[in-house]
């Protein structure tokens, strides 16, 4: 089994792989900005429907089955230069198997009415904090030959009308994943491209549009998860470099 750090590990889509994960029965570091939520959700994937329950050979004898490791660290990444003291006081493995950055911030404006301050918080949850925990945990992950995982946004493909600061913090992660892809080429790097999923992120972005929010509208954040981590599972001969996951509109 592996170990793998998940930002934003309280939202909808990093709360779903860490669900996932959990059941394959992998070590978790949950990073978020509250550590409240973070406790409570590794209470529940500790238990409960969320144990590891994974099974390789039906017709072995099971073994005992393995306590996983689930840790939180606390981390604010609208200060990315904090970063680097959270996590040496937290204490990071010599070896991580995955990173997945699933934290993510919207804030819908047009460029006319869309303040520095605004373009500054996108770009350093978005992708600044990104790059630098990327930065700081790849001793960890080149000990592993391990995956980083950048969840990402179809803004990230093209750019709409009141979502310049998103698009272009999203713009910007994919040249960051693409970037370490072509220089540390014993990871692998993925790009997962979500289109509008039932996230409470997604719920913010409704209201600030001025439209109802109906879950059944979106695809699933267990379901962008599964194609996530399915990414992960591809065998070491291939790399997922990107995929986009759209809601099916026959859905509707």
């Amino acid at each position: 089994m592996g170990t793998y750090l998940i930002t934003g590990a309280t939202g909808g889509i990093g709360t779903a792989v860490a669900e996932l994960l959990r059941e394959r029965g992998h070590d978790l570091l949950l990073t978020g900005r509250s550590a409240e939520r973070l406790d409570k959700l590794a209470a529940a994937l500790r238990g409960g429907a969320h144990a590891a329950t994974q099974v390789i050979n039906r017709g072995a004898v099971a073994s005992p089955p393995r306590a996983a490791s689930i840790g939180t660290i606390p981390l604010d990444l609208t200060e990315p230069r904090r970063i680097e003291a959270r996590l040496a006081a937290a204490g990071i493995p010599a070896r991580l198997d995955g990173v997945v950055h699933a934290a993510g911030m919207v804030h819908l404006g047009t460029v006319a009415a869309t303040e520095a301050d605004e373009w500054m918080e996108h770009l350093s949850v978005n992708l600044v904090s990104a790059a630098e925990l990327t930065r700081l945990l790849l001793p960890a992950l080149r000990a592993a030959e391990g995956h980083v995982v950048f969840v990402n946004s179809t803004a990230g493909l093209r750019a709409n009308p009141e979502w310049s600061a998103y698009a272009a913090s999203k713009f910007g992660l994919r040249a960051l994943a693409d970037s370490l892809r072509a220089e540390e080429p014993a990871l692998r790097v993925t790009s997962v491209y979500p289109g509008r999923t039932a996230t409470e992120m997604q719920r913010s972005v409704r209201a600030q549009e001025g439209h109802p929010y109906a879950e059944d509208d979106f695809a699933a954040p267990a379901t962008v998860a599964r194609v996530l981590v399915a990414a992960l599972e591809t065998p070491r001969d291939a790399i997922v470099s990107d995929v986009t996951v759209r809601p099916n509109p026959s859905r509707s």
